[in-house]
């Protein structure tokens, strides 16, 4: 059982999140994005990659599976979409699993559902969904950390 942690966020407020999450990275190299259609994952995934310094363009791997950044001090990130994945096997054939094992990656992945297998221990698992305000989003993040 992972350490639990609940936010209800607009989107002004979403700097909160972000900041919580970096804080993650000491413990967490797999952070997993679940949520339905909409909800913010890949809002949330945008401005966690600008909070760390990414300036390229940031977008959607819907249709790539993964997107690769680097920030300006070297630290690299990879962004997964996995919606059109729908086995365990496919993911590994195309040799995605490598990314999840590199200490040197952080990784955010966004309908990970796919690959919850691969997810034990050094996850951060991030459940976002609506709320009963329609400009507010209900998060929430339960760590699962190892000292990396």
């Amino acid at each position: 059982m992972g350490k639990k942690n609940k936010f209800i966020i607009g989107l002004n407020e979403i700097d909160q999140v972000v900041d919580f999450l970096k804080d993650q990275f000491k413990v967490c190299k797999i952070f997993a994005f679940y949520g339905p259609l909409g909800a913010g994952k890949t809002t949330l995934v945008r401005n966690l990659l600008r909070g760390s310094g990414v300036i390229d363009l940031i977008t959607s791997p819907t249709f790539t599976y993964l997107n690769l950044y680097k920030n300006k001090a070297g630290q690299k990130f990879c962004h997964f979409d996995l919606y059109r994945i729908d086995k365990l096997k496919d993911f590994l054939a195309a040799g995605f699993d490598e990314y999840l094992y590199d200490p040197e990656i952080i990784n955010f992945i966004e309908w990970p559902e796919v690959i919850e297998s691969l997810l034990k221990e050094g996850v951060c698992k991030v459940k976002i969904d609506y709320h009963t305000d329609p400009d507010k989003r209900a998060m929430n993040i339960e760590v699962f950390g190892k000292k990396v």
